[in-house]
């Protein structure tokens, strides 16, 4: 009789309900620790590292968006010169993160399949902004033109001018800006302003602010920089905004695939009915 008991206790619905639970925190949990996210960025590194050697060839710099190229050129100033000195490093990062904060080493391999779910939904999230913002430039009778977050991403010669080497690049994009924005520059603004005595939201909402511009106005230096519009800048720098708040709600390998997924679409597949980006 007792075995019965225990039997149809372990079958009720609130048992269900409170396993579904678990597993649904399990996974929140998941998504945002670095160990997971390394894994989950494992294949888009790989792809892009060896996809720009085996595209490019002798030219396979100019594949590499601006992002990439800033931070290796860093890496270079300081004699870090092997090619695969960068995507080490990342890897490294993620790996000490886990280590020096205690996080669990464990993951799930659905865990994997929902990041890639909600990379695709936020990346579909972002794009809706930019419509909701291009119409709202175009209802005030200002200019407007098509743009991805990531842009001199396509390179910066005609090696990039195809649609494979493209997305490749869009890819790079996805990855190396949000390490750069993200990943370094983020925490590095928030240091800065509570050294600065400011508060921990006060610090973090200024954080947020000013890695957002960075990370806008980085579109219009350099030799691949862009001229700038009101349009494409305030639309950059709230595609900042959404990435940081990304980064802190679901972590950095949704945010980096949120990133990558968008550039794709509005560089890729939407360049070719939209016109250049």
């Amino acid at each position: 009789m007792s075995t019965a008991v225990v039997n149809t206790a372990e079958k009720s619905p609130a048992r269900d309900s409170a396993e579904l639970a678990g597993e649904g925190t399990e996974y929140w949990e998941q998504t945002r620790r670095p160990f997971p996210c390394l894994l989950f960025l494992a294949p888009l590194l790989v792809l892009y590292e060896f996809g720009v050697l085996w595209l490019g060839g002798n030219d396979a710099a100019m594949l590499r968006n601006a992002a990439d190229s800033w931070v290796r050129g860093m890496l270079y100033d300081v004699g870090l010169r092997h090619m695969f000195a960068l995507p080490v490093i990342v890897a490294g990062l993620l790996l000490l993160w886990n280590f020096y904060g205690y996080f669990d080493w464990r993951c799930r391999a659905d865990t994997l399949l929902g990041m890639a779910a909600e990379s695709v939904l936020f990346a579909f999230v972002l794009v809706i902004l930019g419509q909701v913002i291009e119409v709202l430039f175009r209802g005030a009778g200002m200019a407007t033109i098509s743009v991805a977050a990531g842009p001199a991403a396509a390179g910066h010669s005609e090696v990039s001018a195809t649609i494979l080497p493209r997305a490749l690049a869009f890819v790079g994009a996805g990855i190396y800006e949000e390490v750069l924005f993200r990943l370094l520059l983020l925490p590095a603004f928030y240091l800065g302003f509570r050294a600065m005595q400011a508060g921990v939201l006060g610090s973090t909402i200024l954080a947020v602010l000013a890695s957002s511009l960075a990370f806008s106005l980085a579109h219009y230096v350099g030799p691949a920089g862009e001229s700038i519009v009101p349009f494409t800048f305030l639309f950059r720098t709230l595609a900042g905004i959404f990435f940081a708040t990304l980064f802190f709600a679901r972590g950095f390998g949704i945010t980096v695939g949120a990133h990558a997924v968008y550039d794709l679409i509005v560089g890729v597949l939407l360049a070719g009915s939209r016109g250049e980006f």
